[in-house]
């Protein structure tokens, strides 16, 4: 399938370094599709969290993107003012290449194109549920999911479906499965693509706020005494700890499957388990120092550190030779 363009590739790496950490250690067979997948869904969640435009706009541009890149239009929305709003320049790139991106796809054959877009439509359905939930920018107050059953749905619609994609097209180039084992897979990456969305919307809850977003269910925080205005204040994290850690605890269970996932993959595919290997590892650290901050100061944002991500990256690396070292390498990092 070769890689994609170097121009491409360079906005790749601009768009999502952590990402494109991962991207690299992948096998050949699959790395252009699964960039692909990731610079569009890329472009989609900048038009549906740009500060220029209404709710109505963003919904409207948001669904004239995603009817192009899905084949059902042949025209792409102006981006220039999209562009113009964004503070992040390669961001602003991105959108006003979008349509670049998009004549990608062609490339594709048809079934892979099927499977990228496929999950595209999903990514796009959640970051829309978003709009139409929270608005855009900041509104009047604080709007908060009103139970885990959103928040899990979100979870799945943003990131779940992305372990879907990812093994779809990594079982149609890469290795098979039988019948009784493609379903596992399936399940546990789901269960992957949850729990680093879990850890992001865990981690980033004081940004959230601001934008009037809560993301931890409305009745979990009625059930502890709270409302979402006192996650606003970082010495309510006494009062919060105790939900926040539930949290974090259904998080590593599903983290536990994507170790499950990996395990699973065969030992041929190394490359592949490097690849995800990375992200799980740096998932565990991250949450190890979730549970001991204070995650409502968001002057204090939980961050694993681009030294540390080398040694990880260097652990994995000598931990590929065989499956043994990689399940004693992920499992040393388990809580």
């Amino acid at each position: 399938m070769g890689e994609l363009e170097p121009s491409i590739d360079k906005l790749l790496e601009g768009t999502s370094r952590s990402f494109y950490l991962t991207l690299s250690k992948l096998p050949s067979g699959v790395r252009k599709q699964i960039g692909l997948l990731y610079l569009l869904a890329r472009i989609a969640d900048t038009i549906a969290d740009s500060s220029e435009g209404s709710t109505e706009d963003l919904l409207g541009t948001l669904k004239s993107y995603n009817d192009r890149a899905q084949g059902l239009s042949e025209s792409m929305p102006d981006m220039a003012e999209l562009s113009e709003s964004q503070t992040n320049p390669a961001e602003a790139t991105l959108l006003l290449r979008s349509d670049e991106v998009v004549g990608l796809l062609a490339e594709l054959p048809e079934t892979d194109r099927e499977i990228v877009r496929s999950c595209l439509a999903v990514i796009v359905s959640g970051q829309s549920l978003d709009l139409e939930r929270f608005g855009a920018g900041m509104g009047d107050g604080i709007t908060a999911l009103r139970n885990y059953g959103e928040l899990d749905d979100y979870a799945y619609r943003v990131a779940g479906s992305v372990g879907e994609f990812w093994t779809s097209i990594t079982l149609e180039h890469q290795f098979n499965v039988d019948g009784e084992t493609a379903p596992l897979l399936f399940e546990r990456g789901v269960r992957f693509g949850k729990a680093l969305q879990l850890i992001n919307i865990l981690r980033d809850i004081p940004e959230d706020l601001g934008l009037g977003r809560c993301y931890i269910p409305l009745d979990d925080l009625e059930s502890h005494g709270l409302t979402p205005d006192d996650l606003k204040n970082p010495e309510k994290m006494s009062d919060f700890r105790e939900l926040f850690d539930h949290l974090l605890d259904k998080t590593s269970d599903h983290l536990d499957a994507a170790i499950e996932y990996i395990e699973m993959l065969p030992y041929s595919q190394f490359r592949l388990r490097g690849a995800c290997m990375l992200p799980v590892i740096i998932a565990q650290r991250t949450i190890s120092l979730l549970r001991s901050s204070n995650v409502l100061d968001g002057e204090n944002r939980v961050k694993i550190s681009r030294g540390e991500i080398k040694e990880i990256t260097r652990k994995v690396m000598l931990s590929l030779a065989s499956k043994r070292s990689c399940s004693r390498l992920l499992n040393s990092e388990r809580r």
